[in-house]
């Protein structure tokens, strides 16, 4: 069985660091997905055995339940090349897709539900989802949407800290790019993301704060359990973080996206990304300090419109506006040769490519839904994962 992404400690082996050019950095993805009634395509309330049912065809740390009960999450495997983590991605989606299918549901990988609601009735039956409950009442039935988390590994807290400081104005453009849950309960929101709105109704989902470094850091969050607006560190549910309990850097901004080809895509350029930003931090170069209301701004118009229009360049100083294609140009041209040190260059220019060309998975969704007479029940239909 591949080693959990959980199972990287410290005490399990220290992550190679983004600047070490001579091994790939450790990357893992969690991906989280709408379980749909095969009948109705309706977000159905079946993760407690569902889940169950993948954690023994996937190994118990690979598959998990969400707060809905409408909800799976996969836990990918510590990897570090491309062909490893494209692997591991079909193998969760498969043997996931296997699980739901032996309850009667389909695997959907939509940032949101298709059709119907994911709640309530009651949120999953552990002990922390019931506090959820208590402290934020129906903020947290409203839930039940999915999204892409990518782990990259970095050792030291200190250089992991200053390197959101670099990322944090890439997260407006990775949302841009993945959005990908354009329906909700049977109609068009409008948006590209509608699951960065629902999450964003959470006290502490966005955008992070600049932030001096992991004393700051740890100050800040303290504080921020202190207020009650989190019951602990893990609910600090920024874009881009410091992994609460792993020595990672976590990109937590996108819905799940609809294949693996473009997980796999997305999260080696998430790595490229961390990569470029330890490698600031050590040359001492400053990032720069976006105000915290422009980028939550951006971010919004990045849910809202996803590739089309324009974005604030919140990666430089002066955020001038700029169309979506120029400011990937310049991401391309900030991450190729990171990209090129492992490879992973074709992976990424493709699918980049293809979002550019094609669109982006809330682009296909409305594409489907057009090409049938408006029929959401094909939506899912084309979404849901095939059983291996």
């Amino acid at each position: 069985m591949p080693e959990p992404l959980d199972a990287v400690t410290p005490a399990a082996g220290t992550p190679v660091s983004p600047a070490d050019v001579n091994v790939p950095p450790t990357v893992g993805v969690e991906e989280e997905f709408v379980l749909a009634a095969r009948h109705s395509r309706a977000a159905v309330h079946r993760a407690p055995a569902v889940v169950e049912a993948a954690r023994a065809r996937l190994g118990a740390a690979h598959a998990t339940a969400e707060v809905s009960q409408a909800q799976l999450e996969t836990v990918s495997a510590v990897c570090r090349t491309a062909g490893q983590l494209e692997a591991e991605i079909v193998r969760l989606r498969s043997g996931a897709a296997t699980a739901a299918a032996e309850y009667d549901c389909l695997l959907v990988p939509s940032g949101s539900a298709v059709l119907g609601r994911p709640g309530p009735p009651p949120v999953v039956d552990k002990a922390r989802y019931r506090a959820f409950v208590r402290r934020f009442g129906p903020l947290v039935h409203d839930q039940g949407v999915n999204a892409c988390h990518v782990h990259v590994g970095v050792a030291d807290r200190e250089e992991a800290v200053r390197a959101v400081n670099h990322l944090r104005g890439w997260m407006p453009l990775l949302l841009a790019l993945t959005g990908n849950s354009p329906y909700s309960d049977g109609t068009d929101t409008g948006y590209a993301s509608w699951r960065s709105l629902v999450w964003g109704r959470w006290p502490l989902a966005g955008p992070p704060p600049y932030l001096r470094g992991a004393a700051h850091h740890e100050q800040v969050v303290g504080d921020l359990v202190a207020s009650g607006a989190a019951m602990d560190p893990s609910m600090v549910y920024w874009h881009v973080r410091p992994s609460p309990h792993l020595p990672t850097l976590e990109v937590r901004v996108a819905d799940v996206l609809p294949g693996p080809a473009a997980t796999t895509a997305y999260a080696l350029l998430v790595r490229a990304l961390v990569g470029c930003a330890v490698d600031a931090v050590r040359a001492g170069e400053p990032a720069p300090d976006v105000p915290d209301p422009l980028l939550r701004a951006a971010c919004w118009q990045a849910a809202r419109h996803g590739t089309d229009g324009t974005l604030p360049a919140t990666h430089t100083r002066d955020c001038s506006p700029a169309a979506v294609g120029r400011l990937v140009e310049e991401l391309w041209k900030r991450v190729e040769s990171h990209l090129g040190r492992y490879g992973d260059d074709r992976w990424v220019g493709d699918w980049l490519s293809e979002v550019q060309h094609g669109g982006t998975g809330a682009v296909r969704q409305r594409r489907i839904a057009e090409h049938h007479g408006g029929r959401l029940q094909a939506v899912v239909d084309e979404l849901a994962v095939p059983p291996g």
